[in-house]
């Protein structure tokens, strides 16, 4: 099992902002919500710390399924309370900084291989272009050490669960949870960084990550709503999955509600219209379609309307089936159905209001951030 810890209760005041820095907006969404995305496909249980007084706000961004705990003081302070929510089954240990919010899923999965291989403290890094001066209290430089050996870290890092609980029991504070690895004597790996996992900490920084949402390209946002009631006897799509000893739903195609309301997003950020214009009852050759059938027919027609996909997020809502335990397999299956877009699944329900709450159906709601080829 692999958890993942990210800390998210800075203040932003740095950045010069009333609101905490996890809060801050990137693109169609918050930085939080990057993160937490680009961690998803490679945790099975993500825990978020948040700034005292902006928990629920948090929660409700990222979804029920996600456990958000209130920080500490410093950086070091908020990874220890998270990992005391960690389970006890987790076997690593991803933890990540909300601050840099486009780091990509690859290279999560990066450091969790690594781990498999062998590795007990993974971080990325990149070369030091510039040349690095130490200079004394008084201005005067004292050494210029050679470039070639440093690295410039970056998060999300990833440890064996034993060593990093060993590492944060002496409750120690340090700039990166690796130093407090070094300091027991463990090895820490260095594998190579992405550019986009830059730390966001500026105005100016936020400007440099919108140039990575597409390289400046024009954005177009969308948003799709899709429920369906449950057809006893009928099979459960969901996601791109089939999910056994459910009952389906009913519908034209196979209901998948997921699919569809990530299909509705981008036919609305695209201008291309609807599903039921696209693919509707008056077209019997979509009569049964799998919601990844319909999904790759969208992004044929989103790219030829002249778009790339930046990113996709479903929210499903219903009291079952539960989502967490196949959540990386649903996004990896939607992900594959959308070109390899990147994806996230969160999971919700009504408080046993409505439709969903009253357990008669599921529904879902997408949305849909693409960009000008």
């Amino acid at each position: 099992m692999i958890a993942a810890i990210i800390a998210a209760a800075g203040s932003g005041e740095r950045f010069g902002a009333d609101i905490p820095k996890a809060l801050i907006q990137l693109g169609d969404r918050t930085l939080i919500e990057h993160a937490v995305s680009a961690i998803s496909s490679a945790a099975d249980q993500i825990i978020v710390t948040a700034p005292a007084g902006f928990e629920e706000q948090i929660q409700n961004l990222v979804g029920d399924e996600i456990t958000v705990v209130t920080g500490g003081a410093t950086r070091s302070e908020s990874v220890r309370i998270g990992l005391a929510k960690v389970s006890s089954e987790a076997k690593y240990v991803l933890i990540h900084d909300a601050a840099r919010a486009l780091a990509s899923s690859a290279l999560a999965e990066q450091v969790v291989a690594a781990l498999k291989s062998g590795d007990v403290a993974v971080v990325p890094g990149l070369a030091q272009v510039d040349t690095v001066k130490i200079v004394s209290a008084d201005g005067i430089v004292t050494a210029t050490p050679d470039r070639a050996s440093m690295r410039t870290i970056q998060t999300p890092q990833g440890f064996s669960y034993a060593v990093i609980k060993e590492a944060h029991s002496s409750a120690a504070d340090a700039t990166d949870d690796a130093a407090l690895v070094e300091s027991l004597g463990k090895p820490v790996r260095v594998i190579k960084g992405e550019e986009r996992a830059l730390k966001i900490t500026t105005a100016s920084d936020l400007a440099t990550a919108l140039q990575f949402l597409g390289k400046s390209s024009t954005f177009k946002t969308g948003v799709g709503v899709d429920a369906h009631r449950f057809e006893t006897g009928r099979p459960l799509w969901l996601a791109g999955l089939l999910w056994p000893d459910q009952d389906g739903v009913e519908g034209h195609s196979d209901g998948d509600v997921a699919s569809h309301a990530i299909c509705d997003a981008l036919f609305a950020a695209s201008g291309l219209g609807d599903l039921g214009s696209n693919f509707g009852t008056n077209k019997p050759e979509y009569a049964g379609a799998s919601g990844i059938t319909l999904l790759n027919e969208t992004l044929a027609l989103v790219e030829k309307a002249g778009f790339k996909i930046s990113h996709v997020s479903v929210q499903v809502i219903g009291n079952r089936p539960k989502i967490g335990s196949r959540r990386a397999e649903a996004i990896a299956a939607l992900s594959a159905a959308l070109g390899g877009a990147e994806v996230a699944v969160l999971a919700t329900t009504t408080d046993g209001m409505g439709l969903t709450g009253e357990g008669k159906g599921i529904a879902a709601i997408a949305s849909a951030l693409i960009y000008s080829k």
